[in-house]
């Protein structure tokens, strides 16, 4: 999201860079096959998740209303973020041009598409990192607190929070072109994305260096707190599965214990936690290299998109962890098929 190298989209004589993904025809066309999958993977998985949580009664709680914020969040990135990407890069091939607008920063244009799709990306971005947190504080007092659960968390608070958490993360995204005039967005050439960038070529401005930090900073702490609560609640999960082993089965279903269902859906956020941060780190490891002084024109293609592909991965580890979110998405789509089934299993009961 960040990029402070901008002379390449300042100096329309300078040639775009040649990355990895778009050195030839070949890798031209298979970085847009790429984009429409992905386009393609992250609508269908998010709205199935919608279709899961708001068409299903047992999913209407705190956690699954956080499930659809993310989704929500993440369906932004296929139906904004990618698709100017694939429109930018099937005008390159085509005409062997990008568009005009690709050729500037939005400083230097009355009007600029990364305006608009700049902050949707990081916003959208910094609502996932917020959600997951709570996810995770959520999950932590159903385990450590199970019998607070209810009265602590509830469907308004959760909502509240829920926009708390748009509000503020995109009151962020946008902090940087409202506090200095430095920045400006622009569609940068190695990552094939809208970034962030210095509008004018010079000396770092220093009110501009503390504006991008706050980005580093935000992510950092948000993660940084989610993965120790992860680390507890799983810490405590361990604990009270060693004592169920130990004791009789009526003191384990004990009403101060959290039950099977809390447990694996904490789990379940604490493989979320992990995907996510996984696709951070190489954005992470983009922003200090690029502050230090290195482009890194490669590697920030490949940052970039390994974060934007995190949009389609959350529903794949809900039905892989989630056996009721499975069954429902199963049975929504496929509603012949589970009737089938079960029609042959009683019918192969009757014959035995």
């Amino acid at each position: 999201m960040i990029e402070t190298n901008t002379p390449s989209m300042l100096d329309r004589t300078e040639p775009a860079h040649c990355t990895v993904c778009c050195c030839t025809l070949a890798n031209k066309i298979l970085m847009v096959v790429f984009m429409l999958l992905l386009i393609l993977a992250t609508l269908f998985g998010n709205l199935v998740t919608l279709a899961v949580v708001f068409g299903t009664k047992v999913f209407h709680t705190p956690q699954g209303y956080l499930k659809a914020s993310l989704a929500v969040a993440d369906l932004a990135v296929g139906i904004f973020v990618v698709p100017l990407s694939v429109y930018a890069e099937i005008h390159l091939m085509v005409t062997e041009s990008g568009p005009e607008w690709t050729l500037y920063n939005s400083q230097s244009v009355s009007f600029h598409p990364c305006n608009i799709i700049g902050p949707i990306f990081a916003g959208c971005t910094f609502v996932s990192i917020t959600t997951i947190f709570l996810l995770t504080i959520e999950r932590s007092i159903a385990v450590l607190r199970p019998l607070h659960k209810d009265s602590v968390i509830t469907r308004k608070r959760t909502t509240i929070l829920i926009v708390l958490s748009w509000v503020g993360s995109f009151s962020l995204a946008v902090s940087p072109m409202v506090f200095s005039r430095e920045i400006a967005l622009e569609y940068n050439s190695c990552s094939r994305m809208c970034n962030y960038a210095l509008g004018t070529i010079g000396e770092f401005p220093t009110q501009a260096w503390n504006i991008l930090l706050l980005f580093p900073a935000f992510d950092f702490t948000l993660l940084g707190g989610t993965v120790v609560i992860n680390i507890i609640s799983l810490s405590s999960i361990r604990q009270h599965s060693k004592r169920r082993k130990t004791l009789a089965e009526s003191e384990c279903q004990s009403s101060s214990n959290p039950t099977f269902s809390d447990i694996k859906a904490a789990k379940t956020i604490g493989t979320l936690t992990v995907a996510f941060t996984a696709s951070f780190n190489p954005i992470a490891v983009f922003v200090v290299g690029n502050v230090l002084g290195n482009e890194w024109c490669n590697f920030s293609f490949f940052a970039f998109w390994i974060l934007a592909t995190n949009s389609c991965w959350n529903v794949i580890i809900y039905s892989v962890r989630d056996q009721k979110f499975r069954l429902r998405a199963h049975k929504l789509f496929m509603p012949g098929h589970r009737q089938n089934t079960i029609t042959t299993k009683t019918q192969k009961t009757e014959e035995h």
